[in-house]
């Protein structure tokens, strides 16, 4: 790998090793975008980037990081997934396996219509998305409240139910993981989303409800969990 390329991408300071450099290189000269732009996220498990493309337009770039993630988290909420039964647990594997589920998930999720990023490649532990905004990001849920919070919460149900239709569950359900993208939600973050064949599928689908109405009774909507969750597996 040419010096100054290695250089580029190390201007970020300690985000990168190396392995993750050679991933995001492979990536990069296959075409799927030219540089990296800013950072939208840099947190202990990923790092999530804008990146320019070579027509101009923006992708976002998700890596997970290899040596300070929870490992052990994500194994504990994989393990029951009937998809990756066969997982053994290593590092590398299950950060491999985590960044893969990701890119199915959102998959089948655009499949079924839900509104959510478009996943455009992966490679070990990086996920290429769509990148959601205009010029500037859409903003999370938590820091952009809805104008009309009755019509967005509608919308964000019908969302979730055809996700449940498509035999997933979020898992990882809140204010964080939903853009407000010109008053529409668009669901984000689906590495914990998983099969509605779990073990733990209902206790994961009760809690994002829960998360759900918490956060639109402060909005001052008179929300009902079960009768939300209802509406959600009809």
């Amino acid at each position: 790998m040419p010096k100054i390329f290695k250089e580029k991408w190390k201007t970020w300071g300690n985000v990168f090793d190396e392995f993750t450099i050679q991933t995001l290189f492979k990536l990069s000269s296959e075409g799927h975008f030219e540089r990296l732009e800013s950072p939208l996220f840099v947190g202990k498990e990923s790092n999530v980037f804008t990146a320019k493309t070579e027509s101009g337009g923006k992708i976002v770039v998700k890596i997970y990081r290899l040596q300070t993630c929870d490992f052990n988290r994500m194994y504990d909420y994989i393990k029951s997934d009937p998809r990756y039964s066969s997982l053994k647990k290593q590092r590398r594997q299950i950060i491999f396996a985590w960044t893969k589920r990701e890119y199915r998930n959102l998959m089948k999720a655009r499949e079924a219509e839900v509104r959510c990023p478009t996943p455009l490649a992966f490679k070990n532990n990086v996920l290429l998305l769509e990148f959601i905004g205009d010029e500037a990001p859409a903003p999370k849920l938590k820091d952009a409240i809805p104008e009309d919070p009755r019509k967005f919460l509608e919308d964000v149900i019908d969302n979730y139910r055809k996700l449940y239709r498509a035999r997933l569950v979020h898992a990882d359900f809140s204010p964080f993981n939903i853009l407000n993208h010109n008053e529409k939600p668009v669901f984000i973050d689906f590495s914990q989303c998983t099969s509605v064949d779990d073990s733990r599928a209902n206790e994961f689908l009760e809690r994002d409800i829960r998360n759900l109405c918490v956060y639109f009774r402060k909005s001052g909507l008179k929300v009902d969990e079960a009768e939300m969750k209802k509406k959600i597996i009809s």
